[in-house]
């Protein structure tokens, strides 16, 4: 799990140039370990070594590492949630980053409140206008919050975003620009029910360009992980 602790100690190093660059501190970042496929003894190493967020991206494969990951650690679900599996990620997951549109919106409002619990929630913006991607349309996105900020047991948090890949990480500076402005847009508003504290964007290949752009919370696997089998 040596290579683990590099990953882990290489990875606070590149945050921390490209926050000084967008004038803030490395402490500002939140770091979600994408721990798709990874066995839970390998996160396990991970926790073990400072990281305090997980994200999953099925909550199949959640309901088997949950229990088993011992910690100061929250989980996130990233991944396309189908309103099938809301009775089960209200439960598994402290956050929901990945809810675009009203209708998924409203039944995890409906199940969180059956358990007495208000569910945090960012939305997912489709950045990219990609067919092969989850989130709502950006201009749809101010309307889409002030909707879901009319429900009593979900709370807005913030914004998500996958970047299209590009081979030249500059590429998608323009996307996550984009994101920021949106975000800076719908702070600004002040709304009810509505806390803009997260824009999560930025993955290991592109997450220092995410980071010196606004974000401040990147999702890493490859980058804690190493690649995947």
């Amino acid at each position: 799990m040596e290579i683990i602790q590099q990953n882990i100690e290489k990875l606070k190093l590149k945050i921390k140039h490209a926050a000084a660059k967008s004038g803030r501190s490395p402490e500002d970042i939140h770091i979600v370990a994408v721990t798709k496929t990874i066995p839970p003894e390998t996160i396990q190493a991970a926790v073990d070594r400072g990281i305090k967020i997980l994200g999953e991206n099925r909550v199949q494969e959640a309901q088997q590492k949950v229990g088993l990951v011992k910690g100061d650690i929250s989980w996130h679900m990233i991944g396309h949630l189908q309103k099938n599996k809301v009775k089960y990620a209200v439960k598994l997951f402290s956050m929901i980053q990945s809810v675009d549109s009203y209708e998924l919106a409203a039944e995890i409002d409906k199940r969180a409140g059956m358990l007495g619990k208000v569910m945090d929630v960012l939305i997912q913006v489709n950045i990219g206008r990609e067919k092969t991607k989850f989130g709502a349309e950006y201009e749809e996105i101010p309307e889409l919050i002030k909707k879901v900020s009319t429900l009593a047991h979900v709370k807005v948090r913030g914004l998500m975003a996958i970047a299209p890949f590009k081979e030249d990480p500059e590429d998608v500076r323009p996307f996550f620009r984009k994101m920021r402005e949106l975000f800076t847009k719908i702070k600004s508003q002040e709304l009810e029910n509505v806390e803009m504290s997260f824009l999560s964007m930025g993955m290991t290949h592109d997450f220092h360009i995410a980071i010196e752009e606004g974000s401040n919370m990147i999702r890493i696997g490859t980058g804690i992980f190493g690649p995947r089998g």
